[in-house]
């Protein structure tokens, strides 16, 4: 146990130390050595931990906010989940524009994309339970790639374009959508359980 809050704290360290040269710089410019110099640790050590600087991004981006929203009862609380990953996104966009400028769109995306296709999966089941019906597990995977891919795009999106954009009605329209279309799922594809 002792051992498990050490790692934690140095990853803490290290996921803080990109932060920090994150908000200074392009996520592209940053090297290994920057990172242990800020929090006073050793390549090793770094190594240790990280495969390499994107696994730490991804970690770091994770605990910030998806390992979070997973924790949501998403059937119930889909918007605030929604709203929670906004706000992490806007008071975070110095670090999420970083890794986007440096790393483009797709490689951003792909950092994201497992964790919003588990939240999504999530929706779905909350959903089969609620309305005690199934989904072909084909048709499931295909809904679950379908709801991230729209999703994830259009928060990405808002968070890079924002250029007025009303949050709520944002919000409003991904539940909207949400909402409406599983319904309309189910009717159409759900299994009586």
């Amino acid at each position: 146990m002792k051992h498990e809050v050490a790692s934690m704290n140095t990853k803490k360290a290290l996921a803080s130390a990109l932060r920090s040269s994150m908000a200074k710089k392009p996520f592209s410019k940053i090297t290994v050595s920057e990172i242990i110099k800020e929090c006073g640790l050793n390549r090793k050590t770094f190594y240790y931990h990280f495969q390499d600087i994107y696994v730490l991004l991804k970690w770091m981006l994770e605990q910030d906010a998806i390992e979070i929203v997973k924790k949501f009862d998403l059937i119930v609380d889909y918007e605030d989940a929604i709203n929670f990953l906004m706000d992490y996104l806007e008071n975070n966009s110095a670090v999420i524009n970083s890794a986007y400028e440096s790393i483009g769109h797709d490689l951003v995306k792909n950092l994201f994309y497992a964790d919003l296709l588990e939240v999504v999966n999530k929706i779905i089941t909350a959903s089969e339970q609620k309305r005690n019906k199934t989904l072909e597990q084909n048709y499931k995977a295909f809904l679950s790639q379908f709801y991230t891919e729209a999703f994830s795009g259009i928060i990405f999106d808002w968070i890079r374009n924002n250029k007025g954009a009303d949050r709520k009605i944002v919000i409003e329209y991904i539940s909207g959508t949400i909402r409406a279309s599983l319904t309309g799922i189910f009717e159409v594809y759900g299994e009586k359980i």
